[in-house]
């Protein structure tokens, strides 16, 4: 048995499953599930994972540095890009926080080190019952949010900053009933 929000399509099994909620600690791979949780915000999960792969040619794999030196040409060509979800905000956004993350990395020794910290590099497991259960933002996720966009970071509001640390492990929240707790 896994999470009720899983069992919709093929794609989210598989994400449930193998992904969600499993520590992540590698710089390129927290930075794509960052963009890919702010490109979900007012949209489903399932078509950010429809769209995946084509995020990631897209994105050239999610390599910080070559997300951050993207230029007018490459930002037009991404607008133009069916595949993925063409937002300008949200392109943009995503081009700006690499840039930041670029700054975090010199800062921090890597963007790992710095949004950990934030939860004293441990794994918080969370034991609902229920989906009803699960919030939406917690005060952390507050916290988080705040600090980051007083850094200048985009598109990452509380909601989207819990989604991502749902993502990347910082929070276990599968469901007590879950097989893959």
């Amino acid at each position: 048995m896994r999470c009720d929000w899983a069992n919709g399509s093929q794609l989210e099994k598989a994400y449930h499953d193998n992904e969600w909620g499993k520590a992540i600690h590698d710089d390129q791979r927290l930075f794509e599930m960052l963009v890919l949780e702010s490109m979900q915000s007012g949209l489903s999960w399932v078509t950010i994972l429809n769209k995946r792969e084509n995020f990631r040619q897209a994105f050239d794999q999610f390599e910080i540095a070559k997300v951050a030196a993207y230029n007018e040409e490459k930002y037009l060509a991404l607008m133009n890009n069916p595949g993925i979800v063409r937002h300008p905000l949200k392109i943009k956004a995503a081009i700006h926080n690499a840039q930041l993350l670029l700054e975090i990395q010199a800062e921090f020794g890597s963007f790992d080190n710095y949004f950990w910290r934030f939860n004293d590099y441990q794994i918080q497991v969370n034991h609902w019952q229920q989906l009803s259960e699960v919030p939406a933002k917690t005060t952390l996720s507050d916290e988080i949010s705040r600090k980051m966009k007083k850094r200048g970071f985009k598109f990452i509001g509380s909601t989207t900053i819990y989604a991502f640390m749902q993502a990347i492990g910082m929070v276990n929240d599968h469901l007590e009933s879950c097989e893959y707790k």
